[in-house]
């Protein structure tokens, strides 16, 4: 069975055709001290076994200028899938997510939180981002939803889900759930919108360091969210190189061993 990396980021070395242009002026500390290009993220697969990897758009480092990882997954097309992060709130949405497929990305990326947008941003479901939503959900295109699940944004994302069943669309890193904090709370806070098709999880590294600390615990929180969401709803990502921590097949295939 192929092994596919769902979130990895690339960087190049090429200022001057990639320009860095972080969104909000702040480039993540990651970007600066881990930098990973294209034909380095290859060597990495090869030393771990990873068939295929989705280039996730380093917005931390290139913004909305997804030029690097459309060019590098059309040198690489057999390794490589590019997702690019997206403005839906700015004019012509619907026209420039086709255009933005056309040009060779396979999905786009919502970037309401992170690491260095610390406060939980609502604009994904705003009704301005309708014509956005009707576009992806008519067209197929995944959409990768990174924000922060709490007593606000779930319920809202719930009703975004409902309104558009349509869609597809992968939550990052599982809306970090706090699995340090309580294995059972933070499954529950998945389960609970497991009942909307359209959501897929990625299991990244921020939720496997906590698993993979609570050794056979870990079935408190993997055992609800695989049944309730099944395996064909959820992906495992790396994401290489945020991680701070070699995450590589050994510790997923450990993590998952317990069950």
């Amino acid at each position: 069975m192929p092994i596919i990396d769902s979130h990895c980021h690339i960087l190049s070395d090429d200022h001057d055709n990639y320009p860095r242009s972080p969104l909000g002026g702040k480039e993540s500390v990651w970007a600066k001290d881990r930098p990973v290009t294209a034909e380095g993220l290859l060597e990495r697969m090869d030393q771990v076994g990873i068939d295929k990897a989705v280039l996730v758009q380093a917005t931390t480092a290139y913004g909305y200028d997804n030029s690097y990882v459309l060019d590098s997954a059309k040198r690489h097309p057999d390794r490589f899938t590019a997702v690019g992060t997206f403005d839906p709130l700015a004019e012509h949405a619907s026209e420039r997510l086709i255009s933005g497929i056309e040009s060779g990305l396979s999905g786009v990326r919502l970037f309401t939180t992170g690491s260095t947008v610390s406060e939980q941003g609502m604009w994904f479901a705003d009704e301005s981002t309708y014509e956005f939503w009707e576009a992806a959900s008519s067209a197929s295109v995944p959409v990768c939803l990174q924000l922060r699940l709490d007593a606000t944004t779930s319920p809202v994302l719930s009703q975004l889900l409902q309104r558009f069943p349509n869609a597809t669309i992968l939550l990052d890193h599982c809306g970090y759930p706090a699995v340090r904090d309580s294995l059972s709370d933070a499954a529950a806070s998945l389960t609970a919108l497991a009942g909307n098709a359209g959501l897929h999880l990625k299991l990244t590294h921020r939720t496997l360091e906590g698993l993979d600390e609570a050794g056979e615990k870990a079935t408190e929180f993997l055992l609800p969210v695989i049944d309730a969401f099944g395996a064909d709803r959820i992906a495992w990502g790396s994401v290489l190189q945020r991680s701070n921590r070699l995450m590589s097949c050994s510790v997923w295939r450990t993590v998952f061993s317990v069950l």
